[in-house]
């Protein structure tokens, strides 16, 4: 089965969560809640990590954890390992306690770790579990909005994000939340790329640049299309106008010029985007002609030297197609 890769690196802040077997329970009591949040803390002191939120739910959990060292991967397994050993034996069981492997999503500070701060601390207000986000006892978001600290949880960098002023930030950040209480608020986990990394365009690029290309190839990464794919569609479209010399309206307009085709060709070739969503952006287009472009351009490359050496001689002239 195809699984995600895991980006790590020193100073990397990751949305980690993982479900209960079959979607079944994985905290039956108090007890159960307060362990778990033990062994948080002992990961702490043995591998450095940061825990800049938490939210644990009867069948799952949510974490937003930093890794000053390269260790995600050994932290999650001390943790996880810990705590089904430990429900394991207090409830006489044996196997599997979490569903498969933890998912680990790479998320961009700057743009994203606010947000999704948000988005995890009205989890419970979400399945309606509760009403207000501090009326649930299983959260870091008490420790953000009232005096309970927790000293598992690191919020500084988080209500620094909110204002420079230390004694308003709890206030502002409880505003922030609740304001989006009873909205239609958009998952921050949509924009997801490649199942792997939430952030704008320049993060997506630094994180896959540290992905060797052969783990991306092996069939048992998911997503390995698109963890390929660092190219956005406009940039192959000024790519081939500088290259070709044309203006945007001929590669848009045109069905017969050359640079329409190459640029055709390069978004099939080095993005993750659906001929629909091709055919979209030309407008002139259907996602079916996008296809056949396609299909003619590689079948002419093979015979075609001339256009081999003008197709590889632009791929190698923009540095946006070697990522």
């Amino acid at each position: 089965m195809a699984r995600p890769l895991r980006i790590e690196y020193e100073g990397a802040i990751y949305h980690v969560t993982a479900r209960g077997n079959v979607r079944g329970k994985v905290y039956f009591s108090k007890r159960d809640y307060e362990k778990f949040k033990e062994y948080l803390s002992a990961a702490k002191e043995k591998y450095g990590l940061i825990l800049h939120a938490y939210v644990l739910m009867a069948n799952h959990y949510h974490l937003i954890i930093e890794t000053p060292e390269k260790n995600l991967s050994k932290i999650m397994h001390y943790i996880n390992s810990s705590f089904t050993t430990y429900m394991n034996v207090k409830r006489k069981r044996s196997g599997h306690l979490f569903q498969g492997r933890y998912k680990a999503i790479l998320v961009d500070k700057d743009n994203y770790l606010l947000e999704l701060s948000r988005y995890i601390h009205l989890n419970p207000v979400r399945v309606k579990t509760v009403e207000k986000p501090e009326e649930y006892a299983y959260s870091s978001y008490r420790s953000y909005v009232t005096g309970q600290e927790e000293n598992i949880v690191s919020r500084d960098t988080i209500l620094e994000m909110i204002t420079a002023k230390r004694k308003e930030a709890p206030a502002r950040y409880r505003n922030f939340v609740e304001t989006a209480m009873g909205e239609e608020i958009a998952s921050p986990l949509q924009k997801v790329y490649g199942g792997i990394i939430l952030g704008d365009e320049s993060f997506i690029r630094n994180a896959l640049a540290r992905i060797e290309s052969e783990r991306v190839e092996t069939p048992e990464v998911s997503h390995g299309k698109a963890l390929r794919s660092v190219v956005g569609l406009e940039e192959i479209v000024s790519a081939c106008c500088e290259y070709f010399e044309v203006a945007r309206e001929e590669i848009m307009r045109n069905k017969r010029s050359e640079a329409r085709k190459a640029c055709i060709y390069l978004m099939k070739k080095h993005t993750s985007t659906t001929n629909r969503e091709i055919a979209e952006l030309f407008g002139t287009l259907s996602y079916s002609a996008v296809a056949k472009v396609s299909q003619n351009i590689t079948q002419q490359l093979e015979s075609d030297k001339e256009l081999q050496k003008r197709i590889k001689g632009l791929q190698s002239k923009y540095s946006l197609f070697k990522a």
